[in-house]
């Protein structure tokens, strides 16, 4: 049946209308529905060897437009709707975003999804379905608020199976999962899925008063939050419960595949591969050794092999406080029978070796969860150039001299049906115009856009396209955030996750140059707009002292009419994917400032590339691949080295204080913070807080790159008015950016971890 006879009878049967007379409410549901029905009717790709990436974290975003477009029915789609004055676009407002994921660790495992689906490999994802994510934020008196970020409908992507587990946690608590499903839809392709497990009890109720809930009712909590405040005892104790309940469902779900397949569980390894998302789900490792050997009677030798041959771990950061370490007494309590096999696995690393860098139980009786998954798994992978470097001759330089076949470098990747097809329509029909649609499939193809580098009408189709996406980010964040900005101003974005070591702190004292500069003459050439989108933890205060900065400056010059015209802060509400679908095809200059050797490595950096943003950055993470594709002129590139500022770190030499008192720029910045302009319109806490944070610890290093990222970025908007110059900056950084398409980082692990087919 064709299409739109297809629609209409499925309009008719679920609302007794045809399409011209349903709401648009009940038409995204028709959508729902008729996705669904299409996806049904696709295979599940299946095979002898299978990866299970499993992941405290899939942050995949609205999927309505996506699926159309994987599916291959998109355009045809918005034809019929556009006949009846419907839009895909305005009918995805209604679909709520599913709060399942924080930021970029999240992001990447959704486009890693997509992308083995796309090549066609057996494959699923493994996660926890959460009811209210991370946190719906909000912003009262100019601080964060956290509220529950209630996202599920009854109707939903989400498909409930029969499939459910009995977890066992220790003092006799015993929960059971249900697992519901998403289908993963591959580009032109079929599906696989994502599996998300829930608790069979969980209580809606228990949450009361913004994100507050009893932390202690296991029974009844388990899958409500993504990452509960973890500032208590009760709150690293779930966090606990909550991975168990995941690598147990996720391991109990494995093994019932590989006997429904009638494979020998001796032979694990040859039939699975478990890709371990960073520490989160560490303890897949003794889970399965306890399920080998306490319940398909293998030795402990022979089940330690084979997961050890089974499990691959992605490491995805440099901050050692953020590999994971649980004292083993919690251990203890959440977990009681994976402490003997932890200690035995232990006990095996320390008998070889003494090295107090490498043990898993250490001196203070605390569990390093990356030391199992490195010593117990056959492949460890940074996922940036430097960012493997970096894990290999200074964090784990011990582990590396131990294990160098293991260690390998997978330099992330952005889907591009996402992060171009879906969000940049226009810019999608340009390429498709100029350089076919071989793109779609192979990212590389965008090097032909190089050829029309001269090409005066191209180049202002693409400057056209920029102007056309910030007039629409204009209109939503007039609807949404109620302010007015100017589409012909310079749209400098920085959005992703707030934390000191990205440095939106950075900005900020920028900001405050800036406006001192204004405020004594010295106008910019142009209007700037600076956009940030950034949620705290509700643990972290000093982020969360940052944002509050941020909406001071936002309100301090929106008040004054000498700075106003001349300069711009927003900081948007609750910044998520749909938000960033928005941003990122509008920005001119993308802020990628983090502390040098800190970014492991960053992927909304290559989305703002693909969308002929410039990037203004350190060169850290997968910046630093970006300045070697797109070359010196078409990035610009700020601050010290990573190998200076790990000597920094090792000499422990910095002193921000010294920065402070030798500069007048910096020392005016900082000061602004906790002037009496600054405390009108904030809070005394708060500012003097972060205030005493830059100039007594500095633990990020703001105040050495800050005069540097001043000069640079000064050059950078000059460097805007020339046009036609900057017209080229854009086309480059679009044809460059093949190389981060997520289809090669998972070709890339499939051909050197996996090894699928």
């Amino acid at each position: 049946m064709e299409l739109e006879a297809r629609l209409d009878t499925l309009t008719r049967k679920l609302y007794g209308r045809p399409v011209n007379q349903v709401t648009d409410q009940e038409m995204y549901h028709v959508l729902l529905s008729f996705t669904k029905e299409l996806s049904d009717e696709k295979k599940e790709i299946d095979g002898d060897r299978k990866v299970y990436y499993i992941s405290a974290e899939f942050l995949i975003g609205k999927l309505l437009s996506n699926n159309l477009i994987n599916l291959g029915v998109y355009d045809e789609l918005e034809g019929i709707l556009n006949k009846y004055g419907k839009s895909i676009a305005v009918l995805e407002d209604e679909e709520p975003e599913p709060s399942l994921g924080n930021g970029g660790l999240g992001r990447l495992a959704a486009c890693f999804l997509d992308s083995i689906a796309t090549l066609g490999l057996p494959g699923a994802g493994i996660g926890l379905n959460y009811h209210f994510g991370l946190f719906k934020q909000v912003f009262k008196d100019r601080l964060q608020c956290a509220e529950k970020n209630d996202w599920i409908e009854k109707d939903s992507w989400l498909k409930k199976t029969d499939v459910s587990f009995d977890i066992k946690f220790g003092e006799g608590k015993c929960v059971r999962s249900v697992l519901y499903d998403i289908d993963v839809i591959g580009y032109d392709n079929d599906i696989i899925k994502l599996h998300l497990f829930d608790l069979e009890g969980l209580d809606e109720g228990l949450v009361r008063d913004g994100i507050n809930f009893d932390k202690e009712n296991i029974e009844k909590n388990i899958t409500l939050f993504l990452y509960p405040d973890d500032s208590d005892e009760a709150g690293n104790l779930l966090r606990i419960y909550q991975q168990y309940f995941m690598v147990s469902n996720g391991a109990q779900l494995i093994i019932k595949e590989m006997k429904d397949k009638g494979f020998d569980l001796h032979e694990l390894d040859k039939h699975a591969v478990i890709q371990i998302n960073d520490t989160h789900p560490t303890m897949v490792i003794p889970e399965l050794i306890r399920i080998l050997t306490q319940e398909e009677e293998f030795t402990i030798d022979d089940a330690i092999a084979v997961v050890s041959r089974t499990c691959a771990y992605t490491n995805h950061t440099i901050l050692a406080e953020a590999l994971e370490k649980w004292p083993l007494k919690y251990l203890e309590k959440v977990v009681p029978q994976l402490v003997p096999i932890i200690k035995e696995l232990s006990n095996r690393i320390k008998k070889d070796n003494k090295d107090p860098k490498i043990q898993i139980i250490d001196d203070e009786k605390r569990v390093h969860m990356a030391h199992i998954d490195i010593h117990y798994g056959f492949s460890v992978n940074g996922v940036a150039a430097i960012h493997t470097d970096i894990l290999k001759n200074t964090e784990l330089n011990s582990f590396y001299k131990l294990y160098p076949g293991k260690f390998n470098n997978k330099t992330n990747g952005v889907t591009f049906r996402r992060w171009l097809l879906s969000c940049n329509h226009e810019l999608a029909s340009l390429l498709d115009e100029k350089i076919g649609k071989d793109y779609r499939k192979d990212a590389d193809k965008l090097e032909e856009l190089l050829k029309y580098k001269d090409d005066t009408e191209v180049l202002d189709k693409l400057a056209q396209i920029k102007k056309h996406n910030k007039e629409k980010l204009v209109a939503h964040i007039k609807k949404n955030e109620g302010i007015e900005l100017d589409v012909n101003s310079v749209f400098d974005i920085q959005v992703k996750r707030l934390h000191e070591y990205k440095r939106q702190q950075m900005n900020a004292l920028y900001i405050i140059h800036k406006y001192f500069e204004i405020k004594g003459g010295k106008k910019p050439e142009r209007p700037i707009t600076c956009i940030f989108g950034a949620k705290a933890a509700p643990a972290y205060v000093i982020a969360k002292d940052i944002i509050h900065l941020l909406l001071v400056l936002q309100q301090i010059i929106d008040n004054d009419p000498e700075v106003s015209p001349y300069l711009k802060v927003v900081m948007v509400t609750n910044y998520n994917v749909s938000y960033a679908e928005k941003l990122i095809p509008a920005c001119d200059i993308s802020e990628q400032i983090s502390l040098a050797s800190k970014e492991a490595s960053g992927t909304s950096n290559m989305k703002f590339m693909l969308n002929g943003a410039v990037t203004l950055g350190t060169d850290d993470g997968a910046n630093v691949e970006i300045h070697e594709l797109v070359g010196d002129d078409n990035i610009y590139i700020f601050g010290v080295d990573s190998d200076t500022v790990i000597k920094h770190y090792e000499k422990a030499d910095y002193v921000s204080k010294d920065y402070y008192e030798k500069s007048p720029v910096i020392k005016e910045a900082v000061d602004f913070i906790i002037s009496d302009e600054a405390l009108k319109a904030g809070n005394k806490e708060n500012l003097e807080r972060l205030y005493n944070e830059l100039i007594n610890k500095d633990w990020f290093m703001t105040l050495l790159d800050l005069e540097d990222y001043i000069r640079v970025k000064d050059r950078m908007l000059k460097d805007y008015e020339d046009q036609e110059r900057w017209k080229k900056m854009m086309l480059t950084n679009i044809a460059k950016a093949g190389f981060f398409s997520s289809d090669r980082t998972i070709e890339e692990y499939n051909r050197d971890i996996w090894r699928l087919k």
